[in-house]
């Protein structure tokens, strides 16, 4: 259960200051980092953080203090912090603040691992990260190469004034490796897999198992030659085909973002912009064509943003955003969720001990379809197919927005044709979605996962999920 017995005592002194809610947040971070670049290891780095944070409503606004000395006089100086913030707040606040109801539940969870990876030696993870590198190395002109591991525990405890007790013990893993052919500042390739930032999961050291490493690595190093002598990415508007990672990418971006009930309010304007999908468009816009429904699930094994419960102490459900295509529900917290009268969909989440839940980005998946993707490049006479998301931007309302690929394919006469260097496309989010008319069936369908997710102020850092397949969209702008 909790990390130490103090909680009580920060619920009890944040009540008699005049506090109508609190919550104690405990949390144990443990993570560590391998990389090893051209032959050698760049990053050895293994950090601890410990610390608590309370959060309160006073006179009908919020009041937040955090501490990494855990005693019961910081418990008294944060508490009493926390309600001081909170009336000050209030002398300003346009209308007292409400919550969303969410049951009172005393639980723990663990998330579930093949192999421990904090218990593997430091010799095994390098001479596993040197051994992806030698086989990349398969010409001389392959002359940048790296590849990482990432492990992250978070051993949390919240608490609450209403009486919720909870644990959650979350392992997360990540890896990857890239490489390339660097010749001069403009002359250069580079590839990677499974995906430019790796892949992610909740789990152990069994996700080195996860890929085929020995026969992937030697073809993505192949194309980074092949790049540097690739003709250009056309460009016109064209039949387009996106690998599942890309695909990932702009649901994160497009559909992600875009849902987050607080962003849609205005709370984060000033740092990352607002929404075009605004509450009077829930159950009428059509965001995306009938074949694509969109589920906020952190129920889902094995996803990076797998979480029993989040840090209101809300318990992760499935919850529809977009059904076939129409948008009927956002990802927010308690606050967000009670301003539109619905349940919190769980996404209130805090980078560590030391800052506030705020909305964020869980596991979002788009349901498969039933194409494989010999099908989808079948029914193209003129397009393209690009895989590994290399760039991205989107506008302050997330609506117009231009990606690209690290490598992409000419589609001719319903057949893959040659490389094409720096692919990238563009369009506006509801436009884009709609002309979607092939997904991929669930056995190209991966939860992919998402390490740097940026958002507040303070900026906060969160890992994220999207599961998705290949799909396939129709007359758009690319290059």
């Amino acid at each position: 259960m909790p990390i130490n017995d103090l909680y009580s005592l920060a619920l009890d002194e944040a009540s008699r200051l005049g506090a109508t809610y609190a919550d104690y947040r405990e949390e144990d971070i443990t993570e560590q980092s391998l990389s090893v670049s051209d032959g050698s290891p760049e990053l050895l780095n293994k950090s601890f953080s410990t610390g608590f944070a309370i959060r309160v409503i006073a006179d009908g606004a919020w009041g937040f203090a955090a501490d990494s000395i855990i005693n019961e006089d910081s418990i008294r100086k944060t508490a009493a912090t926390a309600v001081e913030i909170a009336k000050a707040s209030a002398r300003i606040n346009k209308s007292a603040l409400e919550l969303a109801e969410r049951q009172v539940v005393e639980d723990a969870y663990a998330t579930p691992f093949k192999k421990d990876p904090f218990a593997v030696p430091l010799s095994e993870k390098i001479e596993f990260l040197s051994e992806l590198e030698r086989m990349m190395r398969i010409d001389s002109q392959i002359n940048s190469t790296s590849a990482f591991m990432t492990f992250i525990r978070t051993q949390k405890f919240y608490a609450s004034l209403d009486g919720s007790r909870i644990s959650q013990d979350i392992y997360q893993a990540g890896c990857g490796a890239s490489c390339g052919v660097i010749r001069s500042h403009r002359d250069r390739s580079e590839r990677s897999f499974p995906t430019p930032n790796g892949q992610w999961i909740t789990g152990g050291y069994e996700i080195i198992n996860m890929f085929d490493f020995k026969n992937e690595l030697p073809r993505i190093a192949q194309e980074a030659i092949q790049l540097l002598s690739a003709k250009e990415c056309p460009q016109k508007e064209l039949d387009l085909i996106l690998g599942g990672d890309l695909v990932s990418l702009q649901i994160h971006e497009s559909v992600g973002h875009p849902l987050e009930l607080d962003r849609v309010f205005g709370y984060e304007r000033n740092f990352s912009g607002v929404s075009f999908a605004t509450t009077d468009k829930l159950g009428s816009l059509k965001y995306a064509s009938d074949m694509l429904t969109f589920v906020a699930d952190s129920t889902y094994p094995g996803g990076l943003a797998t979480y029993a419960y989040d840090d209101e102490g809300v318990k992760t459900e499935r919850n529809i955003l977009i059904d076939k295509g129409v948008l009927v529900n956002y990802l927010s917290d308690r606050e967000t969720a009670h301003r539109i009268g619905k349940k919190s969909t769980a996404c209130a989440r805090a980078e560590g001990w030391m800052n506030t839940p705020i909305v964020r980005i869980p596991n979002i998946l788009l349901l498969p379809g039933e194409s494989t993707l010999d099908e989808m490049i079948s029914g193209i006479d003129d397009g393209i197919y690009v895989i590994s998301p290399n760039s991205w931007s989107i506008d302050d309302n997330r609506e117009g927005f231009t990606l690209g690929g690290e490598v992409g394919w000419e589609i001719k006469n319903g057949r893959l044709g040659d490389m094409v260097k720096s692919p990238r496309y563009s369009g506006n989010t509801v436009d884009f979605w709609n002309s979607c008319d092939a997904v991929g069936n669930s056995d190209s369908w991966v939860l992919w996962g998402t390490p740097n997710c940026g958002k507040g102020q303070p900026g906060q850092n969160m890992r994220t999920a999207q599961g998705c397949s290949p799909c396939r969209f129709r007359k758009v702008k690319i290059g």
